[in-house]
């Protein structure tokens, strides 16, 4: 086939592959060929599960002391006025240090250990920008930051230190 005619075909086939070369001439020609198979089943991957509190603390307990684990966001973030209430909670500030956008969704995570370094509760904060069922309102990051309180549950002994994690953070 010389190269003007097969630059005319080409085309002209993958036009007819498009549009289906199988019309009876109805004008509808989808209901002519019968029903469309099922789509196949959609496997989505599992969300990533945050690893829980190791059961003891590494290294010499402090009282009072609130540790900052290292994660995916803690470069992004300040952590300041960190405090262990009366060790029933645990409380501070978060700054977006990373850019200047507004938190739009985060979770702060507290581990409670006792005197001996073992795990004694958790506690969750979660911050929604808009407000939610279950979620804490609070000031934008971009105007100062967030104060946050994780308040311990379910103790099993006394707490004397905690560890924060931050395993969510979303910002514009």
């Amino acid at each position: 086939m010389n190269p003007t005619r097969r630059a005319l075909v080409l085309p002209l086939l993958a036009l007819a592959l498009l549009t289906g070369c199988t019309s009876t001439g109805s004008k509808d020609a989808a209901q002519d060929a019968g029903p469309l198979p099922a789509p196949s089943q959609v496997t989505l991957p599992e969300p990533k599960q945050v690893p829980a509190a190791p059961a003891s603390l590494g290294g010499e307990v402090r009282p009072g002391e609130v540790r900052i684990e290292p994660g995916p966001f803690t470069d992004r973030v300040t952590l300041t006025k960190l405090a262990l209430d009366k060790g029933s909670a645990v409380g501070g500030h978060l700054t977006i240090t990373s850019d200047i956008s507004d938190v739009l969704v985060m979770e702060l995570r507290a581990a409670f250990y006792d005197q001996q370094g073992r795990l004694a509760g958790t506690g969750t904060f979660h911050y929604q920008e808009e407000e939610s069922e279950g979620a804490h309102p609070g000031p934008r990051a971009a105007e100062g930051g967030i104060d946050f309180s994780i308040p311990a549950e379910k103790l099993t002994s006394a707490p004397v230190t905690a560890v924060l994690s931050l395993p969510v953070l979303v910002n514009e």
